[in-house]
């Protein structure tokens, strides 16, 4: 055993080098079957979302708290589906994003980050408007693959079972 070891903290108990970008996106699904889209300021469409708290924030708490903060549209932790992980790379940093559904009845949601998000739109999963945020095509076209909805490459896990369209 060298003296370098000795010194060292035992292994578990130091934090890894940060190499990802861990987030959520919810795909908001009314009795329609429409979902819900932000039109971001910089120009993209995307789906509620935003990272994961990393204070011990389960994924399914940090759809609906996203939903909240971004829309105002408030369900149970418990009504959060976390049906795939979606795996790329930007920049040299691993971008995970999980991919979470949720249903609601009729609902209004607000602009409540106008400096972000300018409106938000139910619309037919048939009829995308573009461009699409990267990881909020990306996980689309997780949820949906009839859609053949184009997007940066990506790898998705399956989590829970496909979800039929409503």
């Amino acid at each position: 055993m060298t003296t370098d070891s000795v010194n060292l903290p035992p292994r578990n108990t130091r934090p890894p080098l940060a190499q990802a970008s861990f987030g959520v996106g919810v795909v908001v699904q009314d009795g329609q079957g429409r979902i819900l889209l932000g039109k971001h300021r910089g120009g993209t469409w995307e789906l509620p979302g935003g990272k994961i708290d990393p204070t011990h924030e389960s994924v399914a708490a940090a759809a609906a708290r996203e939903l909240r903060e971004e829309t105002g549209l408030r369900v149970p932790e418990d009504d959060v589906t976390v049906f795939a992980m979606v795996h790329d790379v930007v920049g040299g940093i691993n971008r995970i994003s999980m991919a979470a559904l949720v249903r609601v009845g009729p609902a209004v949601p607000m602009v409540t980050e106008p400096h972000l998000i300018s409106a938000w739109r139910w619309t037919a999963p048939e009829e995308l408007p573009s461009p699409l945020f990267d990881p909020s095509a990306q996980i689309l076209a997780a949820w949906r693959p009839d859609l053949a909805i184009e997007h940066p490459a990506a790898h998705s896990l399956r989590i829970a079972p496909p979800q039929e369209p409503a």
